[in-house]
C-alpha cells in the first residue's frame, strides 16, 4: 500500500512500543483498487499514555477518547486516528449499550473479531508490507461476499443497514449465514436512534454502485418491513407490456441500478446525489395504493392512474422516519409527485407549462426532475422507447431556452413598482401581482421593463 512518507515515518517508529496496524476500511479499499480515504491505525502491545508519548514528536495529538483508547494526529494538510485494541461487552439494549475497554494484549484475531463484516476485519502492517487476514475477509472480498465476523454481529442491529449500504457500495451478496443472523435481531430495529439509521440510508444513497443491493439485503434480512412504504412495493403488477419486468419493487430496483449508471448522476455532488436517488427509490411508492385492473381500449390493464400524486406524501412519511433532513424532503417530494411530467403534455411542451412545472418543482429543478425521468425509463428493459427519451430531451432543452432548466421563474413584479406608481401598500396589491406573475408566466413579458409596461396596461383596463 502506497502511505505518506509521514504515516509510514510515524508507523516505524511506533514499532518501538508495539505492533502497528492500518485497519478497517482504508485496507478494503486498497485491496478493491480504490483510494483509500480513511487511513486508520490500530497499535497492539502499547498502552495508552505510551502511545500518546510515541506521537507526540510527530505533531499535535488531541486525545480525543482516552477511555476509547484513541488519539488524533494532526499533521500540515492531514490527520489520523491511532488505537488500541479493544474489547467490547453488551451492557444493554440497542446501537449504543456497550462497555469499551482498551486492550493492548489482543492478538491481530481477537482485535478484527469485533469488526462487523470479514471485509472490514483485514489488517496491513506498514512496516513489513504484510496484510493479516485471520478471518479471511479477503477471499470474501474476492467473491463478493458479504459475512460477519463473528456471532457478536448479533450485539449491534446498526450492523444490518450497514450490510445494507456496504452490498449497495460494492456489489455484493450476502452470506446466507449472515442473513439468518440478521432475520434473527429484525426485532430489536427499534432500539436503533434515528440519526444513525439515517447515516446509513445516506451512505447508501451517495455511494452506490449498484443501489438495488441494499434493498436486496433487506429483503433477505426481513428488515425491508421496517420500511413499510419500500415494502408494499413487493407484489404490485404492473402491465407486462408496459412494464416486462415484473412487480413495482422489481422496477424499482432496476431503475435505481440505472440511476448509479448515468454519467449524470455519477458527476454529481453527494448532496445531489442522495436526493435523486431517494426521488427515484420513491417515485412510485404512489402504485400499492392505485394500482387497478382498469379497461382502456377495451382490455382490461393493470393501471396506476395518480400515483405520483400519492406518492409525494408518502415519500415525505418515509424521510422523516428515516431521519433525513427537511430540506432534501423538500426537494424529493417535488421530484416524485411531478415525474411523469413528460406523459402529461401535448406533443410539444409550451413556454407556459415549462415555466409553471418549474415553478411546482422547486426548489427541485427540471434538470433534476429529467435525471429522475431518464432512470424510471431506464428501469423497465428490455423496453426502450425514442418517443419517452425524445420527449425527455425537448422538456431539458425547451427549460433550457427559457433559463428555468436550473432555477425556477421569480416575480419580475412586485410590490415596489405598485408604489413607484402611488400606490399605498394594502390588500389589493395581492389580485394584481398574482394578475402579473401569471401573465409572466404566460410569456406577455420576459424582463422588469415589459413587466413595467404590461403593469400600467392592466391598471389603465382597470380604470385605476
Amino acid at each position: 500500500m502506497r502511505l505518506p512518507d509521514q504515516l509510514l515515518a510515524i508507523c516505524r517508529a511506533l514499532r518501538a512500543v508495539g505492533r502497528p496496524r492500518l485497519v478497517g476500511g482504508g485496507v478494503r479499499d486498497w485491496l478493491l483498487g480504490l483510494e483509500p480515504k480513511d487511513l486508520d491505525i490500530e497499535v497492539a502491545g502499547a498502552d495508552y499514555e505510551t502511545l500518546v508519548r510515541a506521537l507526540a514528536p510527530f505533531g499535535d495529538a488531541d486525545l480525543v477518547g482516552r477511555s476509547f483508547g484513541v488519539v488524533k494526529l494532526r499533521l500540515a494538510g492531514a490527520e489520523y486516528d491511532f488505537s488500541l485494541p479493544r474489547r467490547e461487552s453488551k451492557t444493554g439494549a440497542g446501537h449504543r449499550g456497550f462497555a469499551v475497554a482498551p486492550d493492548p494484549t489482543l492478538s491481530d484475531a481477537d482485535a478484527a473479531a469485533r469488526r462487523d463484516f470479514t471485509i472490514n476485519a483485514i489488517a496491513y502492517d506498514p512496516v513489513t508490507a504484510t496484510i493479516i487476514d485471520p478471518h479471511h475477509g479477503r477471499a470474501d472480498l474476492q467473491a463478493k461476499i458479504l459475512r460477519h465476523t463473528s456471532a457478536a454481529f448479533v450485539e449491534d442491529p446498526l450492523r444490518v443497514l450497514r450490510g445494507m449500504q456496504l452490498a449497495a457500495r460494492f456489489d455484493l451478496e450476502l452470506a446466507p449465514e449472515t442473513a439468518e443472523l440478521c432475520r434473527s435481531i429484525a426485532g430489536t430495529f427499534h432500539e436503533l436512534p434515528v440519526e444513525r439509521i439515517w447515516g446509513e440510508w445516506e451512505k447508501w444513497a451517495v455511494k452506490s454502485v449498484v443501489p438495488s443491493k441494499g434493498i436486496t439485503v433487506l429483503e433477505q434480512t426481513g428488515w425491508l418491513a421496517h420500511f413499510p412504504e419500500i415494502n408494499a412495493l413487493a407484489g404490485v403488477p404492473q402491465e407486462p407490456e408496459r412494464h416486462p419486468e415484473g412487480d413495482v419493487l422489481a422496477h424499482t430496483k432496476l431503475c435505481l441500478d440505472a440511476l448509479a449508471r448515468l454519467q449524470e448522476w455519477r458527476q454529481s455532488d453527494p448532496v445531489r446525489r442522495r436526493y435523486l436517488t431517494l426521488a427515484v427509490l420513491a417515485h412510485d411508492f404512489g402504485k400499492p395504493s392505485t394500482t387497478a385492473r382498469i379497461e382502456r381500449r377495451g382490455t382490461l390493464r393493470w393501471m396506476s392512474p395518480g400515483h405520483e400524486d400519492a406518492g409525494g406524501p408518502l415519500a415525505e412519511t418515509f424521510l422523516g422516519r428515516i431521519g433525513a433532513p427537511l430540506q432534501l424532503i423538500d426537494r424529493v417530494r417535488p421530484l416524485v409527485a411531478h415525474h411523469l411530467a413528460h406523459h402529461r403534455g401535448q406533443a410539444e411542451f409550451t413556454d407556459s407549462a415549462v415555466r409553471r412545472l418549474a415553478r411546482r418543482l422547486a426548489p427541485a429543478t427540471i434538470d433534476e426532475l429529467c435525471v429522475v425521468m431518464q432512470a424510471d425509463h431506464l428501469g423497465r428493459p428490455p423496453l426502450v422507447s425514442d418517443e419517452t427519451e425524445s420527449r425527455i430531451k425537448a422538456l431539458r432543452e425547451r427549460a433550457h431556452a427559457l433559463a428555468v432548466r436550473n432555477t425556477a421563474p421569480h416575480p419580475l413584479i412586485l410590490g415596489r413598482h405598485l408604489v413607484g406608481l402611488g400606490w399605498q401598500p394594502g390588500p389589493a396589491f395581492k389580485p394584481i401581482l398574482d394578475a402579473a406573475f401569471e401573465a409572466q408566466l404566460e410569456g406577455a413579458f420576459s424582463d422588469e421593463a415589459g413587466g413595467k409596461a404590461w403593469l400600467k396596461e392592466f391598471l389603465q383596463k382597470r380604470g385605476n
